[in-house]
């Protein structure tokens, strides 16, 4: 009760409006509509189908609701009924039919509103044999007959077909069950004649059987058409035709038309009688026909004449058959058959066309003359008794003579290669036959017969000048052929022998010089010359070149320059050549050179000064302490010591004058220190922290100093580059510690005198040679 009495709440919630109150005996709503087809959705024709269309609806009062139901099909209303009963609303479809087939719904309608039901189809299957009858079985050609088509309990949009036999004579569409036709049988004979339905139900169509077949016997209409032809035989072209069309047993006020005609060609026309005059020709469709129409009626008759020809068409020819510009020609023109009992040899005649053509007869049917430089058409007209007939026309191409050949080569010529020759003239007719010679020996032949096709002719030589010993010949005609001049190509040689050098010679190379590495190779220009280094992928200079030879420049070479460097080359007989390596090696440049050893030998001067002026001042005090070991308590006399002052000044004069001496190596009897210190200014070989070690050993200690060459030649022998002298100084004994001090105070002055010395050491290389020490 729940649902129930909320739904009796709603309905009289909304009928409250506008201070008004509407009667609780009228609340309602549709809840559902159906639609159901009895017994079956598919049943067969003439059964019993009923349409059941249910609506619920939920209502307040006990009152019964006015409910109007519709009924549709594909859309259409069919049917409409207004009930006040809550009973199911029947449609019947009694003894269903074809037509009935569709989709059908349903849709009830209670004070406004309304619902729709869902579509069912209903699919009826089956028709009924279709009836046949005719007001006549006798009927004359021509005649009118009746045909009635009934299609018993169809209904429905119906289509209608009337065959005769199995041919289809007329096509009717109507709305009932029956459909009436108006026949026309013109054959002549008995017609068997039957007909048939299809019901139009959209989007689809049914088909019905056949109806029994009615059978109609046609009888023939006494009316004959009759054609006449004079003369009847044995007629010549020229000859006068008579042609007569008449028509026999027409009714009297029958109506129709009668035709005379020649082929698809109407000669006359009328209503019994047409007559036609023309003259007979060989070359006229020979078939005339007399036609008589009344209505659907038709009578013809037809006769074939065959007409004789007086001549025949002319044929036209030419001799010879092939002709060149200017050439002579004779063109003939000659029927092959005439009529010799109707028609003399000097009635026929032959006429040229143009009039203007430049030929001249030379006999009944022959011309003659030169033929022209450009095409022409020529027909040839026959006559005899107003009897023209033309030729075909003949058109007269005259061939253009084969000019002189040109011979030439395709692409490059290359020594032992492969060369391709063409042959080919500025005008001539097609075909022409090219020939290759070889000191006028023939060698192969090529046809040429389309425009765009040319003459090659493959051949291989082996040396240059063998080129020129080639021609070709060009021949389209019976003369005598022209022959072409002989081949002039160029014959590119493929490159061999490459070779790379160097200026200047690879011995005397030093920084600064403008290198060149010259390649030569032998074969024909231009070559493309390309230099590399090894090493490198890509080239160092790449050039192309008229000539056999050139030169790649490295202006002003550097130590950087050297390695070893190759070049390669190709021409265009497109083989690459690769020349032998050279090594380079860049030397010192000759002012380096110089430099260092200047600066050589200034350090040696210096140190061969400063040892002598050590070695004087050890001596002197050596002498002065024998002296004064000798006599230790006497007092030094001035004698005494002017003569050692003397003798010492003696000693130094001396020294000095051997140490301006040059290229001397002195051997001096000094401590270590001393030693070090000329190596590391000569040498380079130690470092400031070696020149400082001072060595307690009194053992001779021997240092080479490298001097410029000596003045006297005499006393030091002559070498290349410097020389080494040795020689030996006796240190101090051991024990006098004074002297061996002395030494070292003196070797460290020395050596903070010259603190840069060991920068300007000779460089060693394979050019100087080791010095030879001498006694």
């Amino acid at each position: 009760m729940g649902p129930l009495l909320l739904l009796t709440s709603t309905l009289l919630s909304s009928y409250f409006h506008a201070g008004r109150t509407v009667n609780a005996d009228r609340l309602f709503t549709i809840r559902d509509i159906t639609l159901s087809i009895e017994p079956s959705t598919d049943v067969t024709r003439n059964t019993n189908v009923t349409l059941r269309c249910k609506a619920v609806v939920i209502s307040f009062g006990q009152e019964a609701l006015s409910r109007e139901y519709t009924i549709y099909k594909d859309g259409n209303t069919v049917y409409t009924k207004t009930s006040s009963t809550s009973e199911d609303l029947l449609y019947p479809l009694s003894e269903a039919r074809v037509s009935n087939t569709g989709k059908y719904k349903c849709k009830v309608n209670i004070e406004g509103k309304h619902m729709n039901s869902g579509a069912k189809k209903l699919t009826v299957t089956g028709l009924s044999k279709p009836v046949l009858r005719l007001n006549k079985g006798v009927v004359s050609e021509g005649e009118e007959i009746t045909a009635t088509c009934t299609a018993h309990g169809e209904t429905g949009s119906i289509f209608f077909y009337f065959y005769d036999d199995s041919k289809e004579i007329q096509e009717k569409q109507v709305n009932s069950n029956r459909a009436e036709a108006k026949l026309r049988i013109t054959s002549i004979g008995i017609h068997k004649i039957h007909c048939a339905y299809t019901v139009l139900v959209t989007p689809d169509s049914f088909k019905s059987e056949e109806s029994s077949a009615v059978h109609v016997t046609v009888k023939e209409l006494p009316i004959t058409p009759v054609l006449e032809i004079f003369p009847q035989s044995k007629i010549y072209e020229g000859d006068q035709l008579d042609i007569l069309c008449t028509v026999r047993n027409v009714l009297q006020h029958s109506e129709g038309n009668l035709y005379l005609s020649q082929g698809n060609q109407l000669l006359r026309s009328g209503d019994t009688k047409v007559n036609h005059s023309k003259v007979a020709l060989a070359k006229d469709p020979g078939e005339f026909e007399c036609r008589f129409e009344m209505g659907d009626v038709v009578k013809y008759v037809s006769k074939t004449v065959s007409v004789t020809e007086l001549f025949s068409v002319p044929t036209f020819t030419m001799s010879p058959a092939e002709v060149f510009q200017k050439e002579n020609m004779t063109l003939t023109c000659k029927s092959e058959s005439f009529a010799s009992e109707r028609l003399g040899n000097q009635e026929l005649t032959y006429t040229l066309e143009p009039p203007e053509s430049p030929l001249t007869p030379k006999g009944p049917g022959v011309f003659h003359g030169k033929a022209l430089q450009y095409d022409f058409n020529y027909t040839c007209v026959a006559r005899a008794r107003g009897i023209v007939k033309p030729s075909e026309t003949l058109t007269v191409r005259p061939k253009v003579s084969v000019s002189i050949p040109k011979i030439l080569v395709v692409g490059r010529a290359v020594l032992g290669q492969p060369l391709k020759i063409l042959c080919q003239s500025d005008s001539g007719s097609l075909p022409i036959n090219y020939t290759l010679l070889r000191e006028y020996d023939q060698l192969n032949t090529t046809i040429v017969k389309k425009p765009f096709q040319q003459a090659f002719f493959a051949v291989t030589i082996t040396k240059p000048d063998e080129i020129t010993k080639y021609m070709c010949e060009a021949k389209n005609n019976h003369r005598e052929a022209p022959l072409s001049k002989r081949l002039y190509a160029t014959v590119i040689v493929p490159l061999t022998h490459p070779l790379i050098s160097v200026v200047p010679d690879l011995s005397d190379i030093s920084e600064g010089d403008h290198l060149y590495l010259l390649c030569s190779v032998v074969g024909t220009p231009p070559v493309t010359f390309k230099w590399y280094r090894v090493g490198d992928e890509q080239p160092l200079y790449t050039t192309t070149s008229n000539e056999n030879n050139t030169a790649y420049q490295i202006p002003e070479v550097s130590k950087q320059d050297s390695g070893a460097y190759y070049c390669e080359a190709f021409n265009h007989a497109n083989n690459v050549v690769i020349s032998n390596q050279v090594n380079i090696q860049v030397r010192l440049a000759l002012w380096k050179k110089l430099v260092i050893g200047g600066f050589c030998m200034l350090a040696v001067s210096v140190l061969v000064v400063v040892s002598v002026l050590c070695f004087i001042s050890k001596r002197g005090k050596r002498e002065a302490a024998a002296e004064l070991s000798v006599k230790p308590s006497s007092p030094k006399s001035d004698d005494s010591l002017t003569v050692n002052l003397t003798h010492d000044t003696e000693v130094y004069k001396a020294a000095t004058v051997r140490a301006n001496r040059a290229a001397v190596s002195v051997w001096s009897e000094r401590p270590p220190e001393a030693a070090c210190l000329q190596r590391i200014v000569c040498l380079g070989a130690a470092n400031d922290e070696e020149s400082s070690v001072v060595s307690n050993e009194p053992d001779v200690e021997y240092t080479e100093v490298v001097h410029p060459q000596p003045l006297d030649p005499a006393r030091v022998p002559l070498r290349k580059g410097t020389d080494t002298v040795y020689s030996e100084l006796q240190n101090s004994p051991p024990g006098a510690a004074d002297h061996h001090d002395y030494g070292s105070v003196e070797y460290a002055e020395l050596n903070s005198e010259h603190p840069e010395s060991n920068h300007y050491c000779p460089e060693v290389n394979g050019h100087q040679e080791l010095p030879t020490p001498v006694d």
